[in-house]
């Protein structure tokens, strides 16, 4: 996709969905490879791992199922591959996002209806899905209180929503100060020489990653108390309210290594990279599961995922 031009970026500092539009038509073609995004056994159990931590296991297969700020389709196709559901209906502000998740889901052999749509007016008429789900999609949106009305309006009486992903106020603030360190010395380190012609990104390639970075720091608006997220919801009207946290020490690894995997060449790490971060971060995360969740407060992990019912 074109990127954004200087009056654009300008405009996007006072107009986060503006941000979000630009940035996620700009990133649609590439986001998959950039944040290693698969329909393979290893984001299905991610994505139905995320699931099922918050919501268990009861009512599968739902029938219909939309997912909101959808990219890709990262969440959605994997939990339809993971049997979670059947029907899948995609909806995101950006119209390359949407194009790249249908063209994922015919790759999969799946139809998939798919429409631009901004989340706090969905374009559904009432009572129309058993499920409705996101992944990192709620800090984006303006306004949290007006989008899960239209969540709960668009829900079937019964129906869920699950949403995963989403940073917490102190855990995002740990994640940004190591992000921003690993960038700095990435860089250095990639241009050192008998490095830089396997590792080092042209400077045309790292100031657009920087130009994306600025676009980051608008589109994500918010960064959540999962105490305040279960009360945003009850507040709209929705029932059985429950959040679960997740990501300590996984986080802490986590995005450096996804910091790395910017800063450097596409495709340069290789195989042994990608298993020696994927293990050690499923390492971490049974670590933070198992120990870190009994000693540390929830607010301190990075990931909230939230889920509740409409009565």
């Amino acid at each position: 996709m074109t990127p954004p031009t200087v009056e654009q970026m300008q405009q996007a500092w006072d107009d986060p969905k503006l941000a979000n539009l630009l940035y996620h038509d700009w990133e649609a073609d590439s986001y998959d490879d950039k944040w290693s995004i698969s329909f393979d056994e290893r984001c299905i159990t991610y994505a139905r791992d995320r699931f099922v931590n918050v919501a268990g296991e009861a009512d599968w297969p739902y029938g219909s199922a939309l997912e909101l700020g959808c990219g890709t389709g990262f969440f959605l196709l994997n939990l339809k591959l993971a049997g979670v559901l059947d029907d899948g209906h995609v909806t995101d502000l950006s119209p390359g996002m949407v194009e790249v998740a249908k063209r994922n889901a015919e790759h999969l052999g799946f139809e998939l209806e798919g429409r631009v749509a901004d989340a706090e007016t969905l374009p559904y008429p009432d009572d129309t899905f058993d499920l409705v789900v996101g992944h990192a999609v709620l800090h984006h949106i303006p306004d949290l209180d007006q989008a899960m009305r239209e969540i709960l309006r668009v829900l079937k009486p019964g129906g869920r929503f699950v949403f995963a992903g989403e940073p917490t106020a102190k855990g995002d603030f740990v994640a940004r100060k190591l992000s921003h360190l690993t960038w700095n010395v990435a860089k250095r380190v990639t241009h050192l020489p008998g490095l830089r012609g396997k590792y080092a990104k042209t400077d045309t390639e790292l100031d657009e990653s920087s130009r994306a970075a600025l676009l980051e720091a608008v589109v994500d608006v918010h960064t959540f108390d999962p105490d305040e997220l279960r009360r945003l919801c009850l507040r709209a009207g929705a029932v059985d309210v429950h959040t679960v946290t997740e990501e300590f020490t996984a986080s802490w690894f986590g995005w450096p290594v996804r910091t790395i995997e910017a800063a450097v060449k596409p495709g340069s790490l290789g195989f042994k990279w990608a298993y020696f971060a994927y293990g050690t971060w499923l390492g971490l995360s049974a670590l933070d599961a198992k120990v870190m969740s009994r000693i540390v407060p929830a607010q301190y992990f990075y990931n909230v995922s939230v889920t509740g019912t409409k009565a």
